[in-house]
């Protein structure tokens, strides 16, 4: 069982990327998943939350401009991130109870990395 992290990469301010957290192996389906980033010198923290039915939270410095969704087709679950600021500079991580059809287990993805510079 694996969770991946990718679509991270450099923008200017203003600019957009959408984040992929994708569950591979011998998972069924992907429970509540949270996307986390953490910047140099500073403590890991949840920037977004969604349900296994959809529902989302969102850290107020990101409320308006970030969008967790997910693909239960594709065990996958997206982070579109919109109007970036160079304080949205981190690397970010997801992190997901997966459901293997008999017990769910806790992962983390690797990380990938979104640089905000103009």
């Amino acid at each position: 069982v694996q969770l991946q992290a990718s679509g991270g990469g450099s923008v200017q301010p203003g600019g957009s990327l959408r984040l992929s957290c994708a569950a591979s192996g011998s998972v069924f389906s992907i429970n509540a998943l949270g996307w986390y980033r953490q910047a140099p010198g500073k403590q890991r923290e949840l920037v977004a939350a969604i349900t296994s039915g959809g529902s989302t939270n969102y850290a107020d410095s990101v409320k308006g401009r970030f969008t967790a969704t997910r693909d239960n087709a594709k065990n996958t679950v997206y982070l579109q991130m919109n109007s970036l600021k160079p304080e949205d500079t981190a690397v970010y991580y997801c992190n997901a109870d997966l459901f293997t059809g008999r017990r769910t287990y806790n992962y983390w993805g690797q990380g990938t990395q979104v640089t905000v510079s103009s």
